[in-house]
């Protein structure tokens, strides 16, 4: 997550903390203070992470494989064949 510093007074930023990309925050920023301020900061700094849609999109992508999974998993030949893999496994430990 990038996290960009409150400008100065004056609407620079320190010397160290200058954004990446050559723009200088000057000329993106207006002066400090207020709403303005606060949303060029918004703007400035790169989409860090996944809006509250995209999680949801992800959690239903995860529960349909899932649901998918064990579908596959407790089906008659996946069981049968892992019923035979640890009985051939145990016939060769006995």
């Amino acid at each position: 997550m990038t996290v960009v510093p409150a400008p100065r007074p004056d609407g620079e930023l320190p010397e160290d903390d200058q954004p990446a990309g050559g723009v200088p925050p000057a000329a993106e920023a207006p002066p400090a203070g207020g709403l303005r301020a606060r949303w060029a900061r918004v703007r400035a700094s790169g989409e860090a992470g996944m809006s509250t849609a995209e999680y949801a999109v992800g959690t239903v992508a995860a529960c349909a494989f899932a649901a998918v999974l064990y579908r596959v998993v407790t089906g008659g030949s996946v069981v049968d064949a892992l019923g035979a893999l640890v009985a051939d496994a145990l016939a060769t430990l006995s």
